[in-house]
């Protein structure tokens, strides 16, 4: 039976973070596409839920507060009493994790779907298999195969974000406030979530942020959480009054919508990566320790800078060595990726 087959309301879980919520977006588009009648609303934890607001054919954001009022069995109950209220007919697991289709249950939402994986599929009605194959491909092809396998097809792969006339303003005013809104702009995000293997050096960066500044001529904004903010003061103290230090300073909307003021966004494989190449900015990605082929940015024009050393990809949190797969990234290497994508979009 396809689930998707006279459903009215819809609940769609979102993945944790911010590069695979992105990656999700083509699957969430298939979804609000091919079943127009029914209402879509995305469940999602407060610091990806930016993501969703703006789309189209999404109909509300349900924050998932864990930490906060929902951690924990008690909290998870008083979730699933919330969804209760809400009378779901479908409940869609993007995440693989067993409290995501345990909630739903608890929810009493009457079909739950997903990939039949850590020990959930007694608590799914309609059951994915995971093969070998499809966790080799791309993530966005992941969520893709479980849309496909459910019986929605997709027409795009490439993730899109919206950004709304009213946040576009709001940015304008947020960069006035902070560099007297003098671009153009090109961003920089030295963070990484998942650990320092994937991260370039914060004195490349400041050294890259100089060049871009001395020979285009570019503002630079540095974005990332507050957890990114040691290395955004090294490039600071590096390329001076030329960048500015935004990180930990802004909700996820408004960094969206200052990645989409910037002629060109430079990166690690990181959430605003995908966010940058789901916004269509030109974008230059430099990849270490992860591997390009299943979570590589997917923008027309998106460039990946990736030493294939012997030991890389090693999907390695920390280096045992000397990152030396970043240290083969040179400045003058990545620059020219710049340098080349700033004149393409002058054209």
């Amino acid at each position: 039976m396809n689930p998707f087959a006279g459903v009215k309301k819809i609940l769609i879980r979102s993945p944790n973070w911010v590069g695979d919520a992105v990656l999700s977006l083509p699957a969430v588009s298939s979804v609000c596409g091919k079943v127009p009648e029914a209402e879509v609303i995305i469940l999602a934890k407060p610091w990806v839920g930016d993501l969703f607001g703006e789309h189209p054919g999404i109909r509300g954001v349900i924050s998932y507060r864990s930490p906060g009022v929902h951690e924990g069995v008690w909290g998870r109950w008083r979730l699933s009493r919330e969804l209760k209220q809400e009378r779901f007919d479908l409940a869609l697991h993007l995440p693989n994790s067993l409290e995501s289709a345990l909630i739903s249950l608890l929810a009493g939402i009457p079909r739950r779907a997903g990939y039949n994986t850590d020990g959930r599929g007694i608590l799914l009605t309609h059951r994915v298999p995971v093969n070998g194959r499809i966790k080799q491909e791309h993530q966005v092809d992941y969520y893709l195969h479980l849309i496909r396998s459910l019986g929605i097809e997709s027409e795009d792969r490439i993730p899109s974000l919206h950004i709304s006339q009213e946040r576009k303003k709001e940015a304008e005013g947020f960069l006035k406030s902070v560099s007297g809104g003098s671009g153009p702009f090109v961003g920089i995000s030295p963070g990484a979530h998942y650990g320092s293997a994937k991260e370039w050096f914060p004195e490349r960066f400041g050294e890259l942020a100089l060049r871009i500044s001395g020979e285009i001529g570019a503002r630079l904004l540095i974005l990332g959480s507050s957890g990114d903010r040691a290395a955004a003061s090294r490039i600071e103290e590096i390329a001076g009054s030329a960048a500015v230090d935004l990180c930990g300073k802004t909700t996820l909307g408004q960094a969206l919508a200052l990645i989409a003021r910037c002629r060109v966004f430079v990166t690690n494989d990181s959430g605003l990566m995908h966010a940058a190449s789901a916004l269509a900015v030109p974008l230059v990605a430099i990849f270490g320790s992860t591997d390009p082929r299943r979570t590589g940015p997917l923008g027309r024009h998106s460039r990946v800078v990736f030493k294939a050393l012997p030991c890389a990809p090693c999907l390695k949190t920390e280096c045992p060595g000397k990152r030396e797969c970043m240290e083969a990234v040179t400045v003058e290497e990545v620059f020219g990726e710049v340098k080349e994508l700033w004149e393409l979009d002058s054209q």
